[in-house]
């Protein structure tokens, strides 16, 4: 049997209401599927407009031995390529993040412009067509400020999820948000491991003290009133001031209707309440960033959450924006990238402290990449049987659903 027939037949095993079958989680040959194969075939968050503010600013996205520049161009334009002389192949950004007004090659000096175009190689044979040597493009595409790039030669639709992401984030301009913290995480589990733990809250009452001073845990897959009758755990009070919160947001003309993952498609937006008054996710829900982003000169007591398959979630408030991203390093561990965004006139240690902007989500970050390793630990012993999902963990259980169909979609494309 081959590595895709072992695979396809781990797949076929899943069943419904259950997590996956243990190789799938803890294997070699799971981690090289999942980064040749199946991450490869759909869309991935890369990065914010904010990371490539000014044309020559670039960012490198990894995902195993695929290594992409993602470029902001003279014309605006944001763009992808692999990092990948077409000379003799040699990687021609070193560092993560940078900017240049062109990019040369460090082996022969090959050079090319900001749109991927062939400028310079010296000593070419005479007929050599620099316009057939471009770098090679990767899919990318912008929705509302977030970058989204896929590594297919045919990706998949992305229409939907960029009309409904740029529709529910453009209050927040993000092309005038710069990134005020950047931090990376490394944890001791598999990929799918810390994306399933991010996709409910049945862990967060006894796990995330600081996370819970600003946010309910409804909302974040223990269902809200409108969402198809998944309202798990009833409280009547939390519904009525739900309620009364939608008729303000409708008031303020930034209300939208839930959208959970619609069928063949892989995102979900959800504007939800603060609790206990907050106006932030920090620790004292006070503002962590004096400047507002959006225009907004007085913060509603909401934020904007926004989850999209298989890599990312993200957390609007008025005063700054975290993103996540995560990318699998091996079987066992996981690259946890987390970006504050602040007003790009927003001025360090006048407008806003660093360490209190990210306090909150360091700290959840921490406790998450625990549970995340113990979960993988567990499940690496001869004990682990697929468990059956809580109500609680539907967002899990869309999640590996996901995963299934479209590892399933890439294995009969390959």
């Amino acid at each position: 049997m081959t590595a895709h027939e072992n695979i396809a037949a781990l797949l076929h095993k899943d069943r419904p209401g259950h997590t996956l079958p243990q190789a799938l989680y803890v294997s070699e040959a799971a981690h090289q599927f999942d980064t040749q194969v199946m991450l490869k075939a759909v869309w991935l968050f890369a990065c914010t407009v904010a990371h490539i503010k000014k044309p020559g600013d670039y960012y490198v996205f990894e995902l195993g031995k695929n290594s992409v520049i993602i470029v902001r161009g003279r014309d605006g334009d944001v763009r992808a390529f692999y990092n990948s002389c077409q000379h003799r192949g040699a990687r021609i950004c070193e560092t993560e993040r940078g900017s240049n007004p062109r990019f040369m090659c460090p082996y022969h000096q090959w050079t090319y412009g900001l749109d991927g175009k062939l400028l310079a190689a010296r000593g070419m044979v005479d007929g050599f067509d620099k316009a057939q040597h471009g770098l090679k493009p990767v899919a990318c595409e912008n929705a509302g400020g977030m970058i989204f790039i896929c590594l297919a030669d045919s990706p998949p639709p992305i229409d939907r999820v960029k009309a409904d992401i740029s529709a529910q984030i453009a209050r927040y301009d993000l092309e005038h948000c710069k990134v005020a913290v950047m931090d990376d995480l490394i944890e001791d589990a598999n990929w799918k491991l810390v994306m399933e733990n991010n996709r409910e809250c049945y862990h967060c009452d006894l796990n995330h003290p600081e996370l819970l001073k600003s946010l309910f845990a409804y909302g974040y897959g223990k269902g809200l009133p409108e969402d198809d009758g998944t309202d798990v755990v009833e409280d009547d009070d939390f519904d009525a001031m739900f309620a009364a919160k939608q008729a303000e947001w409708k008031a303020m003309g930034i209300y939208h209707d839930l959208i959970e993952f619609p069928y063949g498609w892989w995102h979900r937006i959800a504007r939800l309440p603060l609790a206990n008054g907050a106006v932030s996710q920090t620790l004292d829900g006070k503002p962590a960033c004096k400047k507002m982003i959006g225009g907004v000169d007085k913060p509603d007591t909401s934020s904007l959450s926004l989850w999209t398959q298989p890599n990312n979630w993200n957390h609007f408030c008025w005063d700054h924006v975290v993103t996540f991203s995560l990318t699998p390093l091996s079987a066992n561990k996981t690259l946890l990238r987390t970006s504050w965004l602040v007003a790009e006139d927003a001025v360090e240690g006048v407008d806003y402290d660093p360490d209190n902007l990210a306090a909150v989500w360091r700290a959840t970050n921490r406790q998450d990449g625990y549970l995340s390793a113990l979960n993988h630990a567990g499940i690496a012993t001869d004990g682990y049987r697929p468990g059956p999902y809580a109500l609680e963990e539907k967002l899990v259980e869309d999640f590996k659903d996901f995963y299934v169909r479209e590892s399933l979609k890439a294995l009969a494309a390959a």
